[in-house]
């Protein structure tokens, strides 16, 4: 049996852009489009330099759009297919090869006679990678990056090593890891739609493979088993020279917390911390803003023109005002805030650090959850800790799974559904505080610590902080996951939830929803200690919150004083 496939190859390379083939240092040429300023004269540029996967002349990317903006203002912009994808060639194999390819192509650019020898990097998700893996290769060309919803270890976003024996780790991100077997496999890119809910989850793809007639190595890597190869990088990123970087994150973006970690640990390291810049923004991965959603066709820019236009500004202005200090300098470095930042449905904002230094934190504490099974408010979020323990327990039943809602967690503001009808499943505890007479201002990390046990050897935590309206829809502020080994949990069990800017507005409810499954977001634990991409079995399990006494549950939030605005 096989799945029906489509595949997808390049676009055409537009009018305005030439292509070179570009030789790397073991014989490998990589497709390259270049954009040159049309004043271009005897004077050299920087050029911003692009390595994706995506095709690099599709709509999807509309790096033709992109680069007039920076051509505009007098950079060269430079496009390359990655690797083994569309028109370059090479074996398809994400992540090994590009500190190589990167530093031979920065090498390349500033040997053209276009080049003043500076060089920086742009670009979103696995472009962002691409960033960092040339910043390891320590090209002394390469002055600044701009790298955007990304992270410097993808492997880490998917799931945790299971062979690790961490008594917490991280469910396995199904969306994520599917993502391999339908962008590397070959040249193209490949369109189908496994059913998820068939056992074993493995054979979906096989039949995939089988119907394309080729595998994904890296797909093969992490499914069904694990196997950790970004080792073979060489040096860390965060161990090279250090550059000028510009963290652009999305508040709803689905690998928010990977980034963040990211920015958090370069600007606490001695000799990176002084050239760390934050940009975030009320937007998801794919740009769609929360502004905007869900968003109405007129709006959508993966599908009208009008909108792409209206987009197109707030995605590069953050990255030219970079550009002109640290590849032009024809701006002071002074002109650029430490932290650039949208709190969400109150404009943007500038601050020194991150979180901004008047913030402080803020405990809700889980109060009795006696209510908690049912739809919300549900029981209460309170501001002191519950002085005598309570429990409540809730059933996960790998037959009638929590859906995730959002079709696609890249795109999460693009239909941003209204969450309460998942809050009324028996299975989902829902927490809330009272009705506010004030907005309460989120600016900064949240984290959730829940004493949970379960029947199962394994089970999965699935937390999310919603906002909810004075008519009772709620909607996602931020969410974290984990992975818990029974034998080896710890009381309590720490969820992280990322970061946010975000406002709670007067009339409004700050509240939380806790579950033991996300699906298809996300591969369903089994009930067991099988393998949840082999299984053919899966059986529920029960588990028990405990809260208030000696288990103290409680949601910790990052929040800033009232302020007159």
């Amino acid at each position: 049996m096989t799945l029906p496939c489509e595949r997808i190859g390049p676009a055409p390379v537009p009018d305005q852009a030439r292509q070179h083939l570009v030789r790397m240092r073991d014989g490998v040429r990589l497709a390259t489009d270049v954009y040159l300023p049309e004043d271009l004269d005897e004077a050299t540029v920087p050029a911003v330099l692009v390595r994706l996967p995506y095709d690099k002349n599709s709509r999807y990317v509309f790096f033709d759009r992109i680069a007039a903006l920076f051509t505009a203002r007098g950079y060269a912009v430079v496009v390359q297919d990655v690797r083994g994808k569309f028109r370059s060639g090479g074996r398809t194999l994400p992540f090994l090869r590009e500190p190589q390819d990167g530093y031979d192509t920065i090498d390349w650019i500033v040997h053209q006679p276009w080049s003043v020898g500076v060089v920086g990097m742009f670009g979103d998700s696995y472009y962002g990678f691409t960033q960092w893996a040339a910043v390891a290769a320590e090209h002394p060309a390469l002055r600044a990056i701009v790298p955007r919803v990304t992270t410097v270890d993808f492997n880490a976003t998917s799931q945790s090593d299971p062979l690790d024996g961490a008594a917490v780790g991280s469910p396995v991100w199904l969306e994520g890891i599917e993502y391999y077997a339908h962008h590397w496999v070959d040249n193209g890119t490949y369109d189908y739609e496994p059913d998820r809910s068939l056992r074993p989850v493995i054979e979906q793809y096989e039949q995939a493979f089988r119907a394309i007639g080729a595998r994904s190595a890296w797909f093969d890597t992490l499914a069904p088993r694990y196997t950790n190869l970004f080792p073979a990088l060489g040096r860390h990123p965060f161990d090279a020279r250090p550059v000028p970087v510009l963290h652009c994150v999305g508040w709803f973006d689905n690998i928010l917390i990977p980034h963040m970690r990211d920015y958090v640990e370069l600007a606490s390291r001695p000799g990176w911390d002084a050239v760390q810049y934050l940009w975030a923004g009320a937007v998801d991965h794919e740009n769609y803003h929360l502004d905007l959603a869900p968003v109405a066709e007129e709006d959508d820019h993966a599908v009208s023109e009008a909108a792409l236009a209206r987009m197109l500004p707030a995605y590069v202005d953050p990255a030219l005002a970079f550009f002109d200090v640290f590849l032009k300098g024809v701006r002071p470095v002074s002109s650029l805030p430490k932290v650039d930042w949208e709190l969400g449905h109150a404009g943007r904002r500038t601050s020194g650090a991150w979180p901004p230094a008047e913030s402080a934190e803020r405990v809700f504490w889980l109060g009795d959850p006696a209510d908690a099974a049912g739809p919300l408010p549900g029981a209460p979020l309170t501001g002191e800790p519950v002085a005598e323990q309570r429990s409540t327990r809730w059933v996960h039943d790998p037959e009638a799974l929590v859906p995730s809602l959002v079709p696609n967690s890249f795109a999460v503001l693009q239909t941003y559904p209204d969450v309460a009808p998942v809050a009324a499943r028996e299975d989902v505890l829902a927490f809330s505080g009272p009705v506010l007479s004030e907005p309460l201002d989120l600016a900064g990390p949240l984290g959730l610590d829940l004493h949970v046990t379960s029947t199962a050897p394994v089970f999965d935590l699935y937390a999310k902080v919603l906002d909810v309206s004075p008519d009772s829809r709620a909607h996602l502020i931020a969410r974290g996951q984990v992975s818990v080994r029974g034998p080896q949990a710890p009381d309590e069990v720490h969820i992280d939830l990322g970061h946010t800017g975000y406002r709670v507005r007067p009339g409004h409810r700050l509240a939380l929803i806790v579950a033991s499954s996300d699906y298809p977001m996300y591969l369903p634990c089994p009930g067991t200690d099988e393998n949840p991409w082999t299984t053919v079995a899966a059986k529920p399990s029960t588990q028990t919150l405990r809260t208030g006494g000696a288990c103290p549950s409680r949601l910790t939030v990052t929040v800033l004083p009232p302020r007159a605005d």
